[in-house]
C-alpha cells in the first residue's frame, strides 16, 4: 500500500542503528519539522544531537530533505553538520532522487523517517526506499495540517514501536 510505512515509531530517537542495520540500511532522509524538532523552530528536540552522533558512530550517512525553503532548512541542517535539500517537493521523488545521488549509497540501503504519511511515506514508496514513520512532536495549529492529519488517521499503524 502506498501509505504504509516499512516500520512505524513514537520518537526519531527510538531508531537505534542497530535497527537501521537490521533493515539493511547504510543512510538515511530525514526530515525536520514535526521529525527532529516541532514547526517553525530553530532548535532540535532534546536528544537529538547524541542521537546524530550514534548514528555517525555506526557509519550511518544522513541528510534533509524537506519542503521547507532555503531560510528555514540552511539554518537548521547548519547546526545539526548535515547536508541538505530544500524544497524537496514531497512526495515527488525529486528531492529523494537528489539526496540518493548525493549520499552514494544504492535505493536498497536507504530510509526516510518522517511523520507525515502523505510526503514523507508516499514519497518513499514512489522513490522506491524504505521508511519510517514516526508520531508527530506536537499536534499541528494550522487548519491544513489538521485537515491532513485527519485524512491520515484512516491509514496509520495501528502500534507504533
Amino acid at each position: 500500500m502506498l501509505f504504509t510505512p516499512t516500520a512505524a515509531y513514537e520518537t526519531i530517537l527510538s531508531v537505534t542503528p542497530e535497527v537501521l542495520k537490521s533493515m539493511g540500511v547504510t543512510a538515511i532522509i530525514l526530515d525536520i519539522d514535526n521529525t527532529c524538532t516541532t514547526h517553525d523552530n530553530p532548535k532540535p528536540i532534546d536528544g537529538l544531537f547524541e542521537w546524530l552522533d550514534s548514528m555517525r558512530a555506526a557509519g550511518i550517512k544522513m541528510m534533509i530533505v524537506s519542503n521547507n525553503h532555503v531560510p528555514r532548512v540552511t539554518p537548521f541542517a547548519e547546526l545539526l553538520g548535515l547536508d541538505f535539500i530544500p524544497e524537496g517537493a514531497k512526495p515527488l521523488p525529486k528531492g529523494y532522487k537528489q539526496a540518493a545521488k548525493k549520499l552514494g549509497v544504492k535505493k536498497s540501503e536507504i530510509v526516510t523517517i518522517g511523520d507525515q504519511l502523505f510526503t514523507d511515506i508516499l514519497g518513499a514508496k514512489l522513490f522506491g526506499i524504505k521508511s519510517i514513520l514516526v508520531k508527530p512532536i506536537e499536534p499541528e495549529k494550522t487548519r491544513f495540517f489538521k485537515i491532513k492529519r485527519a485524512a491520515e488517521k484512516p491509514f496509520l499503524p495501528k502500534k507504533y514501536l
